[in-house]
């Protein structure tokens, strides 16, 4: 190991990865094993950008049209920030352009006016895990594609997901999303002291016919920090961190050479 396992830093929006499959959340996040992303996420780093920027710019009372937050979109998948291997998705850039244009015209139209939004992709106060042994975690960083909203029961963590399975028969789908918006939930308390009302799934769907949807509330926090009758995701994490154990998950489907660093090196999957 290139790390040192006792005092980490890693980014929130990141732990649901772990969750995930750590050994491949290791191999990224640790070791600095990274792989170019494929057109699809870039597409997905696109609409978060003209989302966001919709977003922003009504927060500060500024003008700003849907037809803007398009550019925004067009500049973003046009200009990426980072490494993309046009060849490791079987979407073509001009399907890609025309999806993102449609999803985000749709969310400055029909989801954002559903919203009272009081933060865009807030930064958060770093918060300290202690693992015990000597170990501690810090989670850094900004509620990167997750809003805060004021709701009639309070306070609530909306997180923008873009992909292919995000929509189901026009549900916004929830499943293995608690990790990440946990995190979120308990970041933001811990910012602003004050509690949460829970969170909900924004779900962009980046197949050809653009479904979106918006999820029920629901409480993410209560699977970071457990029950009475089981452990949370905290815990679970400090242990493994401790131990300095990050298993395997062959069975998650971003279990693939098109997702994973460390995929010619793993025997797991096989």
């Amino acid at each position: 190991m290139s790390y040192q396992p006792s005092n980490l830093s890693i980014r929130a929006s990141s732990f649901g990865k772990f969750f995930d499959c750590a050994y491949s959340w290791e191999g990224e996040h640790l070791l600095g094993k990274r792989k170019p992303a494929g057109l699809r996420a870039l597409l997905g780093t696109g609409v978060h950008a003209g989302t966001a920027a919709f977003d922003s710019a009504r927060l500060a009372n500024a003008d700003i049209s849907p037809d803007d937050a398009a550019g925004v979109f067009v500049d973003s998948l046009h200009h990426p920030e980072y490494d993309v291997d046009f060849s490791n998705d079987e979407l073509k850039l001009a399907e890609a352009e025309r999806i993102g244009l449609v999803l985000t015209s749709r969310y400055c139209t029909e989801i954002a006016p559903q919203f009272q939004y009081v933060a865009v992709e807030m930064r958060l106060e770093p918060l300290v895990i202690d693992c015990g042994g000597g170990t501690n975690i810090t989670l850094t960083g900004t509620m990167d594609r997750a809003r805060v909203a004021e709701s009639d029961d309070g306070t609530i963590i909306p997180d923008v997901k873009t992909g292919t399975r995000v929509v189901t028969n026009g549900v916004a789908n929830i499943k293995s999303r608690s990790a990440q918006t946990g995190t979120y939930q308990l970041m933001y308390e811990h910012t602003a002291r004050e509690r949460t009302a829970g969170a909900q799934i924004i779900g962009l769907g980046t197949t050809s016919k653009t479904p979106i949807a918006v999820s029920a509330v629901f409480d993410a926090r209560r699977v970071l920090v457990g029950t009475d009758e089981a452990p949370g995701l905290i815990q679970l994490a400090a242990d493994m961190f401790r131990a300095g154990l990050f298993p395997p998950n062959p069975q998650s489907y971003l279990c693939s050479k098109q997702y994973c660093s460390r995929w010619d090196s793993c025997i797991y999957h096989e």
